[in-house]
């Protein structure tokens, strides 16, 4: 039985601006077939099992020709696979969808086009130009620039396009567009008509250079614009300077490293990309559940013997609950225990279960946390910790000098997760990060061990910020130096000291 294709517009750049189909066609496909204009990150939605085929084409630089990407598309469809190409843009603006359709409608094989938002009226939009305005331009014109205007055959009339009084957009343009702003000129636009052309459109690196019919192309050459990048030609040019937005968010342009957990990391890379950045994930720390339980068990056993119970984490609270459901037992049974959260995140993980936190130290380190709840633990109160297998002894130290008895029960591990160290350090070397966050000490050890000892001069020039006193000095002892300690020691507070740093302070 044959299998089904899905024709997928990718977007112009920016991960996020794939439809919902989209979406859905990658999740579903046994094989994803990309080009180098779809966002990467868009394959992390792939089924595990996916097989993922790199189709790329550049300028002078096929991967693939297209008669072969196309047979490529035929024969694993033909193998009963569900396959989604995966191409920028839109597939069928300039895409050469239209060949892969005709190629799979030829063979009887069922086929689905997902439209997808192209650059034509994305990109001009993040940089605040709108292609069609009121009383500036009541139309707009998607144009191949990748045509060589000086040829003899060719199938643009720059006669025609001249006279047109709305907006030209010209797609994949950047090496002719001396050849074209010339023809517009010689066959009658105004040589001060505006020019806009923006590269990288929709992300960090989005760059627009501004210009006229005139002087652009030189403008490109002296600032050694390249693609991708598109060409946008009318009055609407000059609506940017009052409608643009993208490039004034806070964190615009800068890229931020994530090292928490890939479970984690889509709160810390949200903020960040809410504010203008981009979040690239590369985990240093993978949290699984302990496998031995004997401890655990015994404790949840004899869980109405403890008058304390300190949770320091969000992941101690969701183990430990766990275990619990599974020996048979619910919440009713923490009925005796006063609870304990350390830091929001915590105490939101006990409410988010029904359950009243009693007291939430107004600081998350060890020794403010025991110098918080000294009057509130008396000799020979018994007390649990379910936390993690690494965590550090001086809570347990400082509560026992208080006269507590301690039960420090490891409920879950910490491990460094299958790591690529040539890739971090191909994106260190190419200046692909501004800033590091470490938001534990696990985090930094990690981190130290995947980069390795020899390589920890590489990030001399490389902001890092640390999500407390703890974890700075954590690195500071590794040899890594801290620019930024967020003064509130959670995620919010990271990002506020990130921003603070370069002085463009917004509450998060």
């Amino acid at each position: 039985m044959n299998g089904k294709v899905y024709l997928v517009g990718a977007g112009p750049g920016n991960y996020k601006l794939i439809t919902l189909r989209g979406l859905e066609a990658i999740k579903k496909a046994d094989v994803i077939l990309y080009d180098r204009l779809a966002n990467s990150k868009l394959l992390k939605y792939a089924g595990k099992d996916a097989q993922l085929i790199y189709v790329g084409k550049a300028p002078n630089a096929h991967t693939y020709t297209q008669e072969e990407i196309s047979k490529l598309i035929l024969n694993k469809a033909l193998e009963g696979k569900v396959v989604a190409r995966l191409k920028g843009g839109d597939p069928f603006v300039f895409g050469r969808g239209g060949e892969e359709a005709s190629l799979l409608a030829e063979n009887g094989i069922e086929f689905e086009i997902v439209p997808g938002i192209t650059s034509a009226i994305s990109v001009p939009a993040y940089s605040g130009i709108p292609v069609t305005h009121r009383n500036v331009s009541s139309s707009f014109h998607v144009i191949t620039g990748h045509e060589d205007p000086t040829k003899e055959d060719k199938s643009l009339d720059y006669e025609v396009l001249a006279k047109l009084k709305g907006t030209l957009i010209f797609l994949m343009g950047i090496k002719n567009i001396g050849d074209i702003c010339n023809k517009l000129i010689s066959n009658g636009q105004s040589p001060d008509r505006p020019v806009a052309v923006i590269r990288r459109g929709t992300t960090v690196e989005q760059r627009i250079l501004k210009g006229t019919l005139k002087d652009i192309a030189n403008r490109v050459k002296e600032n050694n614009f390249k693609n991708p990048a598109i060409i946008i030609v009318g009055e609407v040019v000059n609506l940017a300077d009052t409608l643009s937005w993208f490039d004034k968010k806070p964190l615009f342009g800068k890229k931020v490293l994530v090292t928490r957990t890939r479970q984690q990391a889509s709160k810390l890379s949200e903020k960040i990309e809410e504010l203008g950045g981009e979040a690239i994930e590369f985990p240093t720390i993978e949290i699984i559940e302990n496998d031995k339980y004997d401890d655990m068990d015994r404790a949840i056993n004899e869980i109405g013997k403890y008058r304390w119970i300190i949770f320091t984490s969000a992941n101690g609270v969701k183990f430990f609950f766990k275990r619990l459901r599974e020996l048979g037992s619910d919440v009713r049974a923490l009925y005796n225990a006063m609870l304990c959260a350390i830091g929001p995140a915590t105490a939101k993980a006990l409410e988010d279960m029904g359950l009243r936190v009693d007291y939430v130290p107004k600081e998350y380190r060890a020794e403010a946390i025991v110098d918080s709840i000294k009057d509130k633990v008396q000799q020979g109160d018994k007390v649990l910790l379910p936390r993690a297998d690494i965590a550090r002894k001086v809570l347990v130290e400082e509560l026992e000098e208080l006269g507590a008895e301690v039960d420090n029960i490891p409920v879950y591990k910490t491990l460094i997760p299958d790591y690529d160290r040539e890739e971090l350090i191909r994106l260190i070397k190419e200046n692909k990060i501004d800033v590091i966050t470490f938001t534990s000490s696990s985090t930094v050890r990690n981190f130290y061990r995947v980069l390795g000892e020899e390589n920890i001069d590489l990030i001399n020039e490389i902001i890092v910020a640390a999500i407390g006193p703890i974890t700075g000095q954590t690195a500071r002892e590794l040899g890594i130096k801290v620019d930024i300690i967020a003064r509130e020691y959670n995620i919010p507070g990271l990002v506020n000291g990130i921003l603070e740093y370069f002085n463009k302070w917004e509450e998060v």
